[in-house]
């Protein structure tokens, strides 16, 4: 069975559509991406806050093609259906869309979020889309993480058990 959630938008095209809907009602689009590979505290704490920064809040799901791509081929361990619909399940997460992209700059462009958020981490990193952003006056956000939690250290301390 096919796990679906009308959270999740399966194309760009539909993603576009709704994000000039949420304009037209005055909604504040918030973006932010990730693997989200094992979801643990430490994503749902970046995802409450990056929720805080505005009405709506879209996530760009690396699929796993992409993981593999930049990670190894042993990720992603959970299928991006499968994680998708757990993000979507989340209060806090109003849509998700999957993109093959490395990065997800080619959605960022398409959708000009109002805010991008990334953790804290990025400081002093390169963000993708960040030049998109700022070109067109809106705001990057990088907000509080959790030290020490992270799906890479949860495969590690498997792997030890």
């Amino acid at each position: 069975m096919q796990l679906k959630n009308p959270k999740i938008i399966s194309d760009i095209t539909k993603l576009k559509s709704l994000v000039s809907s949420l304009r037209q009602e005055n909604k504040s689009i918030v973006f932010t991406n990730g693997c989200f590979d094992i979801i643990h505290p430490g994503h749902i704490y970046i995802l409450e806050q990056a929720k805080s920064k505005g009405d709506i809040l879209i996530i760009g799901l690396n699929s796993d093609l992409s993981i593999k791509s930049f990670k190894s081929q042993n990720r992603p361990i959970c299928p991006e259906t499968d994680r998708a619909y757990v993000l979507a399940s989340l209060t806090c997460v109003d849509y998700i869309i999957i993109f093959n992209d490395d990065t997800p700059e080619t959605l960022i462009t398409e959708i000009t979020p109002d805010v991008l958020v990334k953790g804290k981490d990025y400081q002093g990193k390169f963000i993708a889309g960040s030049e998109h952003m700022l070109a067109n006056d809106k705001k990057i956000e990088l907000v509080d993480i959790i030290t020490g939690k992270s799906t890479s250290n949860i495969i590690e301390r498997i792997k030890k058990s």
